[in-house]
C-alpha cells in the first residue's frame, strides 16, 4: 500500500470531521443559548416544567435550519466536489 493513500485518507478523515463540525456547531450553539435562558428564567419564576424548555429549543433550532439551509448546502455540496474531485484524480 502506498504511503500516499494513507495521507489522503487521513487528510480526507480530517476535513470530513471539521465539515461535521462547522455544520453542527451554529445549531447547537443555539440550542445551548435558548436551553440556558429558558434555565434562568425558569429559575427565577420557580417554574420547573421539564417540557419548557423542550419546545423553544425545537423551534430555534428549526428556525435555524430553515435560515441557514443555503449556507449548509453550500458547505456540503463544495465538500463533495472536492472528495469527487480527489476521487477521480486518484483513479487517473
Amino acid at each position: 500500500m502506498d504511503p500516499y493513500d494513507i495521507d489522503l485518507a487521513v487528510e480526507l478523515g480530517q476535513q470530513t470531521l471539521w465539515v461535521a463540525v462547522k455544520l453542527a456547531f451554529p445549531i447547537l450553539l443555539v440550542g445551548l443559548f435558548v436551553g440556558v435562558s429558558i434555565s434562568v428564567l425558569q429559575a427565577a419564576t420557580q417554574v420547573q416544567e421539564q417540557t419548557l424548555t423542550f419546545i423553544p429549543k425545537m423551534f430555534a433550532v428549526v428556525v435555524v435550519l430553515f435560515v441557514l439551509m443555503p449556507w449548509l448546502l453550500t458547505v456540503l455540496v463544495e465538500f463533495t466536489e472536492e472528495l469527487i474531485a480527489v476521487w477521480f484524480v486518484g483513479w487517473r
